[in-house]
């Protein structure tokens, strides 16, 4: 995707997008498309690529919030959901899947046009993300399992007891979702909720709504019980915040900024709901000295310049060994001022626009602070020119570790190069951050790669490879990073809790 030969072109005008079936714009609420109690609230669907609207769709409100909570509950608490079978729940899912199949292209488009992302990579990933997301939460609907306990009584007596532990679905959930992977994240919240018996209600982004909605036209076609997934849209300081502080919500799965995840943590301890919160990162990536540098500078940018830097394990931080410091610095600078800055429809853009303009400004100023606190830009370090919101992948050299630009998440293409003098300084740099959501590790000495990984803080080390996700996987933070994890075995313990069942037997009553 990303090549130090690349040419270097400037943005120019947007190219017409495909015009892809949009949704009708209203939230599904118990089962069919309803209006808003307070209808004539709109949001406009902004093209990051050309500024221009796409559509004005619905924002919901409080009142819209809690009919979507009741019909959730009423939903779970109904014998036909508490009876229905896990494979059934898994048909559920595997029958969207088909219908997101046969709607991919027309989603990736919608998906492109409204999140600025690169239409290849909606088509090659962000589709099979999610296509591969439902499936995979559907064979797990039915694999949902106990144990058995061999019990020891406090006061032995003259009986049997036998004892075994049940997984209970938690009841309604409340997904939240970021505008960075619109489609992926709403199925990474509503796949093992389905799957594991619970019911949803579920906000995207105002900024990426789009594909959402019409997820949830697809949701209707594809015959899920009423409420059994809701989908309301609006901002995050009313509707977010009524769905988090609502009584019948029994957990929150949040990704997101750390801030909002810390606002959530703190609403969520009057009801004790539970809580899984993905959130920000400032993810180094490590290049040792005896690294496959073919390999390692452009893993290394594309560690920090895919999807425009908007990735929560973005690789923002570049850690490098002295002797290959310069030769990796002028690597990665070389494919950062040659590649193509464009709008996500044309063949030739290899990195597009960020979300928005009041990003775009967020990161030229965290930027610009940098600058004024002695980083050096090597590359970029400004807006790009063209329609849209475009900004330069810019590489910052002469950071020091108490700058901002090395504290706190720009969520842009910005990556900060720091030198390693002393091997033996690696991991004191790596973990000084308040973040702990990722690393990479770039090296051919396998000893080394595993003992530095064990001693980075982080929930997700790569080596010799960067953001690369498995369903299979645990994945999650430490520190400001988040709680809990999604993914692998981990997702049937957040969506579900533990109940001991213990029955005392008569030894009397054996005949036999």
């Amino acid at each position: 995707m990303m090549s130090s030969e690349t040419e270097r072109a400037p943005c120019g005008k947007a190219a017409p997008p495909p015009s892809p079936q949009l949704p009708r714009g209203l939230p599904l609420i118990d089962g069919q498309l309803a209006e808003p109690l307070s209808p004539g609230r709109l949001i406009d669907a902004i093209d990051p690529s050309t500024a221009r609207t796409i559509i004005q769709f619905h924002a919901c409100g409080r009142a819209d919030v809690d009919r979507a909570v009741m019909a959730a509950q009423r939903c779970f608490e109904s014998r036909a959901w508490r009876t229905m079978r896990p494979l059934d729940r898994g048909r559920l899912l595997e029958r969207l899947a088909l219908l997101v199949e046969e709607h991919r292209e027309e989603l990736a488009v919608l998906e492109s046009l409204d999140s600025g992302k690169l239409l290849g990579i909606t088509r090659a990933i962000d589709l099979q993300f999610t296509i591969d997301g439902l499936r995979h939460y559907a064979g797990w609907a039915s694999k949902i399992a106990g144990e058995y306990i061999q019990h020891s009584p406090l006061m032995p007596e003259d009986a049997v007891y036998r004892a075994y532990t049940q997984r209970r679905p938690l009841g309604v959930v409340g997904g939240i979702t970021p505008w960075n992977f619109p489609l992926g994240q709403a199925i990474q919240k509503i796949a093992p909720a389905i799957a594991f018996g619970c019911t949803v209600v579920l906000k995207p982004s105002p900024e990426t709504s789009l594909t959402t909605l019409r997820l949830g036209e697809l949701i209707l076609e594809a015959g899920f019980p009423a409420g059994a997934v809701n989908i309301v849209t609006g901002d995050g300081a009313e509707v977010g915040a009524a769905l988090v502080n609502h009584p019948a919500v029994r957990k929150i799965a949040f990704t997101g900024s750390t801030a909002t995840g810390q606002s959530i943590l703190a609403a969520s301890v009057g009801t004790m709901k539970r809580v899984t919160l993905e959130l920000g990162g400032k993810s180094p990536t490590i290049i040792l000295a005896d690294a496959d540098l073919d390999r390692a500078i452009p893993g290394a940018a594309a560690a920090v310049f895919a999807n425009s830097g908007q990735i929560c394990t973005a690789g923002s931080r570049l850690l490098v060994e002295a002797p290959i410091y310069d030769t990796v610095i002028e690597g990665i600078c070389d494919i950062a001022r040659g590649l193509k800055v464009g709008p996500a429809f044309d063949p030739a853009t290899q990195m597009g626009p960020l979300i928005s303009a009041q990003h775009r400004r967020r990161v030229d100023s965290m930027v610009g602070n940098g600058l004024a606190e002695g980083a050096v830009a090597l590359a970029g370090g400004g807006a790009a020119e063209g329609d849209g919101w475009f900004y330069k992948p810019t590489v910052l050299g002469a950071v020091s570790a108490q700058m901002s630009v090395m504290r706190e998440e720009i969520f842009g293409p910005v990556v900060c190069a720091v030198r390693v003098d002393d091997p033996g300084d690696i991991v004191r740099i790596a973990n000084d951050t308040p973040f702990g959501l990722a690393a990479s590790i770039w090296t051919r000495d396998l000893d080394r790669a595993h003992l530095l990984a064990d001693r980075i803080d982080a929930g997700t080390v790569w080596l010799n490879t960067h953001n690369v996700l498995d369903l299979a996987m645990p994945f999650g933070g430490h520190k400001l990073s988040g709680l809990g994890h999604e993914f692998g075995n981990d997702a049937m313990q957040a969506y579900t809790e533990p109940k001991a069942v213990c029955m005392r037997l008569d030894p009397g009553s054996m005949r036999y």
